[in-house]
C-alpha cells in the first residue's frame, strides 16, 4: 500500500464529513473574489467617487479574510483532533510523522485548492449579480457587465495560499507535539464533563444573568438625559459592552447549567429519554464551549445590529427627507427661486409655491424638557423657529397656545420633550408666556430654518406679529422667508430635479432638494448595508458551520450511548425527538441571546439613523433566524444518520 493510495482512501472516507467545510470555503473564496473584482471594476467609478466605495470594499475584504481565516483555522483544529486516532494508527503501522504530515497536507491540498478553483469560478459567475445588487441598493444607474479581473485572481490566490500555509503549520505542530498514547486520548479529553454544580457555579450563573440584565437596563437609559456629558456617556457605553459580554460568557459558563439543573431537580431527577438527550447533554457541553459561544453570540449581535441600523436608515430615507424638506424643493435665496420657477415654466412643468415667514426666537423650555443640557450651558433655553398658523391647513391655535412640530426622534429622545406644559417665547424686550398643547413630527419648513432637528413652534398670527416686532437680530437667519416648491405631476419630479441641479441652485446654502436627499441617503446607507450584509452572511455561514462541526464531534462521541439505547428497545423516532430538542437548544440559545443583544443595542440609538424601527429590525432578524436555522436542520439530519448507524 503506497502513500498515494492512502491519500485516496482517506479522502474518500472523510469527504462526507468535509462537505459543509468545502461549501463554506467555496462560498468564502467566491465572495472574496467578487469583492476584490468590484474594486477593480471600471463600472464602480461612480460608486467609488460618490461614496468612497473603494475604501469601503477594501476594508470589507480585509474583514472578510479575517473571518474566513479564523473559521478555517478553527475548523482545521476540530478536524485534526477528530483524526487523532487515525494518526496514531498510522504511527503504529510504522509511518513516520513526516509521512503522516505529507498525507494530511496532500488531502488538504486537494480539498483546499480544489475548493478555491470552484470558488473563483463561482465568484466570477456571481460577480455580475453582486454588482447588480450593489447598483440596486445604492441607486446607481449603470450597466452591470461580467468582467474577469486577473488582479483579483492573483490577490485571492495569495491571500488563501497564506491561510493554507498557516493551516499546514498548525497541522505540523500538532503532529510533532503528540505521542502515540496522547493521540488516542485527544478526543476523549476535549470536553470537560462535570456532573455536579458547585456553589461557585451557581453564583456565576446568577451573576451572568444579572450582568446581562443590568447592561440592558443601562442601554435603555443611554440617551434619556441621565448622562449629562460625553464622559459619562462614553463610560456608560463601555460599561454596557463589558457587562453584556462578561454576562454572556458567565451565562454559558454557569447560567445555562444552573437553569437546566433547576428543571432537572423540579422533576426529582427522573428525566425522560428526550430530556436526557437534550437537557443533560447541553448542561455540560455549553460550559466547555463558553468562550466560543460568547464570541459567536457577540459577533452575531454586532452583525444583526449594524445591518438593522443601516437598513433602518435606508428604509426611512423618504420619511427622513420629508421631515427635513417638507416640499419637493426648499429655496432660501430669492434670486435662485426666480431662476428655478422661470426654468420650470419654460419646461412646461406645473408647480405650486409655498411661502412662509420664519423668525428665530429664544424660548424658555425648562418646564417641558427632561434634561438641562449642563454640558452645553443652555439651561433650558434654546433658539427655535417660529411660524404663524395662518395658511397652515388643519392647524389653528389660540393666542395663548403653541404647537411644536417637526421635532426629530433624536432630539425628542435627548430632550424628553413633554406633550404639554408652560413655555416662554422671549423677544429682545418682552416675554410671551404660552401653553404648549402638543407635539408632532409634521414639518412645515426645512431643517436649516428649524435649526437641524429642533422643534418648530406654531403660534397664532397675533403672537407671531408681536414677536416679529420684537426680534433679536443676533439670532436671525440670513433670510426670514422659507420658499417651498412642489411639482404637481409626480412624473415630472425627476426632470425638475435635473433642472434644479443644472442651474447649480443646490450648491447654495439653504437650497435643498428632497429627491437628492433621498438618493444620497439611500446611496450611502445602501453601500454600508451591502457590505455589512455580506460580511454578516459570511460570519453566519462560518459560525453555523463551526456549531455544526461541534455537533458532529458530539454525535460521534455519543454514538455508543445511542447503541445501548437502541438495544434497550428505543426506536429511531424516540431518540430523534430528543436530538431535535437538543439542537433546538444548541442553536436556539445562542440565536436568542444574540437577537436579544442586538435588539437592545438597536433600541438604544436607532433614532439617529431614521424614523422607522420595527419593520426594518424585524425583517433583518427573521432573515437571520431563517438562515441560521438551516444549520440546526443539518445537525438533526447528521444525528439521524448516526442513530441509524448505531445499531
Amino acid at each position: 500500500m503506497n502513500i498515494n493510495y492512502l491519500i485516496y482512501r482517506n479522502l474518500k472516507k472523510n469527504i462526507k464529513n468535509y462537505y459543509l467545510y468545502v461549501f463554506a470555503l467555496i462560498f468564502s473564496v467566491g465572495l472574496y473574489f467578487s469583492f476584490v473584482t468590484l474594486q477593480y471594476d471600471p463600472s464602480m467609478d461612480e460608486v467609488k467617487g460618490s461614496m468612497k466605495g473603494a475604501a469601503g470594499l477594501g476594508a470589507a475584504s480585509v474583514l472578510l479574510v479575517a473571518i474566513v481565516a479564523i473559521f478555517l483555522l478553527y475548523a482545521n483544529t476540530i478536524f485534526i483532533k477528530r483524526r487523532s486516532k487515525e494518526i496514531g494508527l498510522f504511527q503504529l503501522i510504522g509511518l513516520t510523522k513526516g509521512k503522516i504530515f505529507r498525507i494530511l497536507s496532500a488531502e488538504n491540498l486537494i480539498l483546499y485548492f480544489g475548493s478555491m478553483v470552484i470558488g473563483v469560478l463561482a465568484g466570477f459567475a456571481a460577480s455580475r449579480l453582486i454588482l447588480m445588487i450593489l447598483f440596486k441598493v445604492t441607486g446607481v444607474e449603470s450597466e452591470a457587465t461580467l468582467r474577469f479581473s486577473s488582479q483579483a485572481l492573483i490577490q485571492t490566490a495569495i491571500v488563501f495560499a497564506a491561510i493554507y500555509i498557516l493551516i499546514m503549520v498548525m497541522n505540523f505542530t500538532f503532529i510533532k507535539g503528540q505521542s502515540i498514547l496522547s493521540l488516542f486520548r485527544v478526543v476523549s479529553t476535549t470536553e470537560n464533563r462535570v456532573r455536579k454544580m458547585s456553589l461557585v457555579e451557581v453564583i456565576l450563573g446568577l451573576l451572568g444573568i444579572g450582568l446581562i440584565l443590568v447592561g440592558y437596563y443601562v442601554s435603555t437609559k443611554l440617551f434619556s438625559g441621565d448622562f449629562t456629558n460625553m464622559n459619562e456617556l462614553f463610560m456608560a457605553m463601555v460599561f454596557i459592552l463589558g457587562s453584556v459580554i462578561i454576562g454572556t460568557y458567565l451565562f454559558y459558563k454557569g447560567s445555562v447549567s444552573f437553569i437546566f439543573n433547576l428543571i432537572r431537580k423540579s422533576k426529582g431527577g427522573y428525566l425522560s429519554v428526550n430530556e436526557v438527550l437534550s437537557l443533560s447533554s447541553i448542561m455540560f457541553r455549553m460550559k466547555s464551549n463558553a468562550l466560543l459561544l460568547t464570541i459567536i453570540t457577540t459577533v452575531s449581535a454586532l452583525a444583526i445590529g449594524l445591518l438593522s441600523l443601516s437598513y433602518i436608515s435606508y428604509y426611512s430615507a423618504e420619511k427622513s427627507a420629508k421631515q427635513g424638506v417638507p416640499n419637493h424643493f426648499a429655496i432660501a435665496v430669492q434670486d435662485d427661486l426666480a431662476a428655478f420657477t422661470h426654468a420650470l415654466a419654460e419646461a412646461d412643468i406645473e408647480f405650486k409655491q409655498t411661502d412662509r415667514n420664519v423668525i428665530q426666537v429664544d424660548a424658555d423650555v425648562s418646564k417641558i424638557i427632561g434634561s438641562s443640557f449642563e454640558e452645553t450651558g443652555q439651561n433650558g433655553s434654546m433658539i427655535i423657529a417660529v411660524i404663524s398658523d395662518e395658511g397652515i391647513k388643519d392647524v389653528d391655535v389660540s393666542p395663548e397656545e403653541t404647537l411644536f412640530t417637526g421635532s426629530s426622534d433624536a432630539v425628542q429622545q435627548f430632550m424628553s420633550i413633554q406633550a404639554t406644559g408652560q413655555i416662554e417665547l422671549r423677544g429682545s424686550k418682552e416675554s410671551i408666556p404660552q401653553q404648549l398643547i402638543g407635539t408632532n413630527k409634521d414639518a412645515y419648513i426645512s431643517y436649516n430654518f428649524a435649526n437641524n432637528g429642533l422643534p418648530t413652534a406654531i403660534v397664532d398670527q397675533t403672537v407671531f406679529e408681536r414677536l416679529k416686532q420684537d426680534l433679536d437680530p443676533k439670532i436671525q437667519k440670513e433670510t426670514n422667508v422659507y420658499h417651498g416648491v412642489d411639482i404637481v405631476d409626480p412624473a415630472a419630479i425627476n426632470q425638475a430635479n435635473e433642472i434644479f441641479m443644472d442651474l447649480g441652485i443646490g450648491e447654495h446654502t439653504g437650497n435643498l432638494s428632497q429627491i437628492t436627499m433621498i438618493t444620497d441617503q439611500k446611496s450611502n446607507m445602501g453601500l454600508i448595508m451591502f457590505i455589512v450584509g455580506f460580511l454578516g452572511l459570511t460570519f453566519l455561514i462560518t459560525s453555523g458551520c463551526i456549531l455544526y462541526f461541534k455537533q458532529m464531534d458530539e454525535g460521534e462521541e455519543e454514538k455508543p450511548t445511542y447503541t445501548i439505547l437502541r438495544k434497550l428497545g428505543y426506536t429511531q423516532g424516540n431518540l430523534l425527538r430528543g436530538i431535535q430538542f437538543k439542537q433546538l437548544f444548541n442553536f436556539g440559545i445562542p440565536l436568542i441571546v444574540g437577537l436579544s443583544h442586538s435588539y437592545f443595542a438597536v433600541k438604544s440609538g436607532w433614532f439617529f439613523f431614521g424614523t422607522e424601527l420595527w419593520a426594518p429590525m424585524v425583517i433583518v432578524m427573521l432573515l437571520y433566524t431563517a438562515l441560521y436555522s438551516i444549520f440546526g436542520l443539518l445537525s438533526v439530519m447528521f444525528y439521524k444518520r448516526v442513530i441509524k448507524e448505531a445499531l
